[in-house]
């Protein structure tokens, strides 16, 4: 079966994950999807298929014979799609021999347009898979499941030599949680790769340091009448508190390795204000000194106006994996060399985000992202081809014949 095939199958489950449900897996529809794959590597000969409690899949391909020295290598994606659309009742469209140019998608009224993707006159020639408009596609990340999937069946079906893989397909990923539950000791792997979005081609191994802040600002509220010198609106300290940051340091004015404070909320009354930012930058020093920097105003605020006015939490979410990638730099080599043997250009890219192979990597499993031959994800615009979906199968095949020394 082709990978693209497979998606068209997978795309079918429901899967978006819910940030306000604190249960794993978020959404009880992953289990769907999670039991159907499980099922799916058993019949491919990895007999240990299985689904836990909190929707984890884990299953392993033993080493053939002669290759019991090589590293066992982890292949992972995550189940659930973004919440941020909607995402089921997938219809999914496909366009054969795509001729380059504008698409409209369904009866949506949304039109995929070269003037916002310029990447698609690149596709030309290609077999496009979109949605109807409706939905997301779910290729973020379905389409890095049908690569690994494939590429599990070329494996076995081909009797070709290979170390140990060991796969796993995680919940809950698009709401930061992928990495909560998973088992790094008895996914046994020496080293992994997530595959999770990009052109085929493209490797990730720097993310951004992340981190939440949350600010509780409390006011005086008298009569306005009366107010002077004694009233203090929370609403406009909390417009004080962001006019005190960098105002070009923010996501639609950055860019590659720029960080950013980003604004996500705000509420706000004369008695209380709430602003919840996410703070990014893939510098570790410059990361520290975004939060300094915060800190500072808090300090500044609390001393106009009277401590315990602004109140600063700050949570960390992850860190840049690049630290835990360096020490092992061959997981990236392998990877560039299997893609320009196939032809294909390598482009190494930073991720302006976060990944499950970031905290991963922090937890003892150094794991950087390959594309998988999807763009544009989190909307209605979301498109693979067939054939760059081809292209990722057969870079993580390479991959793992490169490992098993038998090429």
């Amino acid at each position: 079966m082709k990978a693209y095939e497979r998606l068209l199958k997978y795309v079918s489950f429901g899967t978006a994950s819910d940030e306000f449900c604190a249960e794993v897996p978020s959404t009880k529809t992953q289990f769907a999807l999670a039991e159907a794959l499980a099922a799916e590597l058993k019949e491919l000969g990895l007999e240990d298929a299985h689904v836990d409690g909190k929707c984890y899949v884990y299953a392993h391909l033993p080493c053939t014979p002669g290759c019991e020295g090589a590293p066992a290598i982890g292949l992972i994606a995550h189940l659930d799609t973004s919440p941020d659309f909607e995402g089921s009742g997938c219809r999914p469209i496909i366009h054969e021999g795509y001729d380059g140019g504008d698409v409209p998608l369904g009866t949506s009224g949304r039109v995929l347009k070269n003037e916002d993707f310029p990447h698609l006159k690149t596709l030309a020639g290609q077999t496009l898979i979109t949605t109807d408009g409706n939905t997301l596609l779910g290729a973020d990340d379905k389409a890095g499941i049908a690569d690994i999937m494939t590429a599990l069946e070329r494996l076995v079906n081909g009797n070709m030599p290979h170390g140990k893989v060991c796969v796993a397909f995680t919940p809950d990923e698009e709401i930061g949680r992928g990495a909560d539950f998973f088992d790094v000791s008895a996914f046994g792997a020496d080293f992994a790769y997530t595959v999770d979005g990009g052109a085929a081609g493209e490797i990730e191994y720097e993310n951004f340091n992340a981190a939440s802040a949350v600010w509780e600002i409390k006011g005086k509220n008298v009569h306005p009448g009366s107010a002077k010198n004694i009233m203090v609106n929370a609403s406009l300290v909390a417009m004080e508190i962001n006019s005190m940051l960098p105002s070009g340091d923010v996501p639609e004015k950055t860019e590659g390795y720029e960080g950013f404070y980003h604004l996500s909320s705000m509420e706000g009354s004369v008695e209380s204000a709430v602003l919840r930012y996410i703070i990014r930058d893939h510098s570790a020093e410059m990361f520290d000194a975004r939060i300094a920097a915060m800190r500072h105003i808090e300090k500044l605020v609390n001393e106009k106006y009277g401590e315990g006015t602004a109140k600063l939490t700050v949570k960390e979410q992850y860190r840049n994996m690049k630290e835990k990638i360096l020490p092992c730099m061959h997981i990236i080599e392998t990877a560039k060399r299997v893609i320009e043997d196939l032809g294909l250009e390598t482009v190494i890219l930073p991720i302006r985000g976060g990944t499950d192979g970031a905290r991963l990597s922090f937890m003892g499993l150094p794991c950087p992202n390959l594309g998988t031959g999807g763009f544009a994800c989190h909307g209605p615009y979301e498109h693979v081809t067939a054939e760059q979906m081809e292209s990722c199968t057969d870079i993580i095949v390479g991959i793992v014949k490169e490992y098993s020394g038998k090429r």
